[in-house]
């Protein structure tokens, strides 16, 4: 009798431990209507309708809540905030630029987020570059020509806007083309449609934020998005005491009319 005591106790004893461990190796079953709230300190919180519509390009959204894609978009963000750069020269080129580009852009079926290139490109100097890309689209010679710029000893059409634009829309389309990705077309524009297509063969992997590229590619789009929110928020990253055409005062003002 008192050995089949032992085991019943001991076969108790055991369902006892086993119900335990089940117990704390769960994961807890909240109500359909309960919300964790636990405190996010990242950009891409929820809701995320509305993180995608804060941050995107050309309408492809941003991943939310990606640690590294916020990170990388902080980083960005604070290099080109008034704090670093100390002077609206970032305005006033968009001011000088857009109301040429955006047009064009439009003529030829480009979303409109194409017309940060030329700030993140040209930068805050513009001139040409050690390998020779010059322009504020910062066209090699050969892509130039390609696109139907002159560019010679006696004239160098990368250094006309419009023409330039109208060259870069027709690349970027070709691009687009290629990708079947805006987002897929602005990272080719910088490091050219043969490289990226080898990483994304190599990755098998054809979104750009899960991508590990080059660095100067690899936050590139984020650079052009990051120009994107200053530009469109001025005094949100220290900005002030300028005029942008982006806020333009009321037409009865007579400012329009000269």
């Amino acid at each position: 009798m008192t050995k089949k005591h032992l085991i019943t106790c001991s076969v108790i004893l055991v369902l006892v431990i086993i119900s335990r461990l089940n117990i704390f190796s769960t994961d807890p079953v909240y109500p359909v209507n309960y919300i964790a709230h636990t405190p996010s300190k990242l950009l891409f919180s929820l809701p995320a309708e509305a993180a995608e519509e804060a941050f995107s390009f050309a309408d492809e959204a941003l991943p939310v809540n990606d640690k590294k894609v916020d990170f990388k978009l902080k980083k960005s963000i604070a290099k080109h905030g008034y704090k670093n750069i100390q002077s609206n020269v970032l305005h006033s080129k968009a001011d000088k630029m857009f109301p040429i580009i955006e047009p064009i852009l439009k003529a030829y079926g480009i979303p409109e987020d194409f017309k940060y290139i030329p700030l993140v490109e040209s930068g805050l100097k513009g001139g040409t570059s050690p390998k020779g890309a010059r322009g504020v689209w910062q066209f090699m010679p050969g892509t130039a020509r390609t696109y139907g710029l002159k560019v010679n000893k006696s004239i160098d059409e990368r250094l006309n806007l419009r023409k330039s634009t109208i060259a870069a829309c027709k690349y970027i389309k070709e691009l687009y083309g290629e990708f079947n990705s805006w987002t897929l077309a602005a990272a080719a524009y910088n490091n050219g449609s043969i490289k990226l297509e080898r990483a994304i063969h190599k990755q098998n992997e054809d979104n750009y934020f899960r991508m590990t590229l080059n660095r100067e590619t690899g936050s590139y789009v984020y650079k052009i998005i990051a120009m994107k929110e200053i530009i469109s928020n001025p005094a949100k990253y220290g900005y002030k005491n300028f005029y942008s055409y982006m806020q333009k005062p009321t037409p009865f003002l007579g400012l329009y009319n000269n």
